[in-house]
């Protein structure tokens, strides 16, 4: 007997007038993967991670974590099911501290019922597990920088911030919207231990992304989706000998190098 998906798309689809961003798509996720979805610009990835995340409602298909249906409900109770979701274009509390951006998850029923946070309920418990955490994923605890405020942080700090929201809800599975995008090579290279990292926890991941060498080197299945349809899926090496591969990418310099590479 098969172990059944921790997350199965079915022929999702999603039209936005008479533009259809999404084809029927279907796939599943494995606990424990690292899924990448690639594809050129207006493929439809991040509207599949906004329709898996509750974002967007999708015109038609289904969605199943853990074998229940959570087609159609809000971002918020996915969320609480430990569904969660980086943005490409980074949304935190800007006007807040870092730390003081994962005191507000710390809050929600979900930290409070998988212990996200410890304690009796007192504000300073969550002030010190914010800090744990961005200490995990990359904050110098000993620095100001958990301290300033969000909208002074680097690229670099506001891709972790991102990831450490999610982590504040004890996910498990986080659908990671071009994590790598803006970063320099020596923050890439601090970002792929972390992504590991996060996968020996336990944790599942999904990741958008347009930085393929880097993304091959964590991942290991990988889906391209091309004009909202699902082109094809395998393994990093599968997908980079692939002639459609390259011919998706008309022949982009990205994928000759990462073929090269491989």
């Amino acid at each position: 007997m098969t172990e059944s998906p921790m997350l199965h798309v079915e022929e999702a689809t999603k039209a936005f007038g008479g533009i259809l961003a999404l084809n029927r798509v279907s796939f599943d996720v494995n606990q424990g993967d690292i899924l990448g979805i690639i594809g050129p610009n207006g493929s439809g990835k991040t509207t599949l991670v906004n329709c898996i995340t509750g974002f967007v409602t999708m015109t038609s298909g289904k969605i199943f974590f853990k074998g229940r249906e959570i087609t159609g409900k809000p971002a918020h109770r996915i969320a609480d099911l430990g569904v969660t979701r980086t943005f490409q274009i980074m949304r935190p509390y800007y006007s807040l501290p870092a730390y003081k951006n994962l005191v507000i998850p710390l809050f929600s029923p979900r930290a409070k019922r998988t212990g996200g946070w410890r304690g009796g309920g007192k504000l300073g418990d969550r002030n010190t597990v914010g800090i744990d955490i961005l200490e995990e994923i990359g904050f110098e605890r000993d620095s100001f920088v958990p301290y300033k405020l969000a909208s002074t942080l680097p690229t670099g700090y506001l891709k972790r911030l991102e990831l450490a929201r999610c982590l504040a809800l004890k996910p498990e599975i986080i659908l990671c919207d071009e994590v790598f995008s803006g970063l320099s090579m020596s923050e890439i290279a601090s970002m792929v231990p972390l992504i590991e990292r996060l996968q020996m926890d336990g944790i599942t991941l999904i990741m958008i992304e347009h930085r393929l060498r880097e993304l091959f080197r964590v991942a290991n299945r990988v889906m391209v989706l091309n004009f909202g349809e699902k082109l094809l899926e395998g393994t990093p090496e599968e997908v980079m000998a692939n002639p459609k591969v390259k011919e998706a990418y008309f022949g982009s310099e990205e994928v000759e190098e990462v073929m090269t590479y491989a």
